[in-house]
């Protein structure tokens, strides 16, 4: 009798269910690759090899030893990979449920943009997260809540240097500003450059156990980065900005008309300059 007799034929339903197994596992690996979660995982099948080996080799004490270590595993895995689980379950219900944003009226991203462009040109550290679907009441009652109207001069206030709201992250919800100087999770990704500093090590971090979308001005070279999902951009436009917030709040993009001063770093920033704003397509 061959061996291809011994194995059962595939049916459509058979090769449906390797087909899904298989793109779980992908997705699976996709998470956490790069992450430190993957030397968790590499830790762990070190482990359960040597599991095996004791029982293939049949010794017996190192067998018994890992068998009272393995079954808990399960439940370290859990702990271990809780921003990874929570990131795929965030994803997957605003994939199937279509949740979009918030920010949906274009003059509040507006005033965004117009604060970015003086606070790159003056080189003004800044740190602005826009809430989406998942709350950020914790981070929010970190900081000192303001519940104030969303304006770029109230943005522009907050962060002057010297400021007692200088430092920490700013938080928007819908069109209004809901707290300053709020302290954010540091990314602990080892994939992260080192030459990030905090501020950008936040931006990543609240995005990686939330939908949220951060923005960062640099204080050192006023380049602008955008992150989300864990995930940063950076030294992107203002019209990068601006696309980045239409595709993740779900908003129409629009073109953006900028005299050439922008590319030579110089932006019109006087609020009777208004040559900039954007025209729809």
């Amino acid at each position: 009798m061959s061996y291809a007799a011994s194995f059962p034929a595939l049916s459509p339903t058979a090769i449906l269910d390797i087909l899904i197994v298989s793109f779980l596992i992908y997705q699976f690996f996709l998470l956490v690759r790069g992450r430190r979660s993957a030397q968790l995982l590499a830790g762990v099948a070190v482990l359960l090899i040597i599991y095996l080996g004791s029982v293939y080799l049949r010794l017996e004490l190192l067998r018994s030893v890992l068998s009272v270590v393995v079954p808990y595993t399960a439940f370290a895995l859990i702990v271990l990979f809780q921003s990874e689980i929570r990131r795929a379950l965030i994803r997957l219900g605003r994939r199937w449920t279509g949740f979009r944003g918030r920010l949906q009226q274009m003059e509040f991203a507006d005033e965004i943009l117009l604060a970015l462009a003086r606070l790159s040109q003056q080189k003004i550290g800044a740190l602005i997260v826009i809430e989406r679907d998942t709350g950020l009441r914790t981070f929010i009652e970190s900081g000192v809540l303001l519940d104030a109207h969303l304006s770029r001069d109230l943005l522009l206030a907050i962060f002057q240097p010297g400021g007692a709201l200088h430092d920490g992250a700013v938080i928007i919800q819908r069109d209004r500003i809901a707290a300053a100087s709020c302290f954010l999770p540091l990314s602990m990704n080892p994939a992260i450059s080192r030459k990030l500093g905090t501020r950008h090590r936040a931006a990543i971090g609240i995005t990686e156990d939330t939908d949220c979308l951060s923005i960062v001005v640099s204080e050192e070279t006023g380049r602008i980065s955008v992150a989300a999902y864990g995930e940063i951009e950076q030294d992107v436009t203002l019209q990068r900005v601006d696309e980045i917030m239409a595709q993740h709040f779900g908003r129409r993009a629009r073109s953006m008309v900028l005299p050439a001063a922008e590319t030579a770093g110089d932006i019109p920033l006087n609020s009777e300059d208004t040559g900039w704003r954007r025209l729809r397509r």
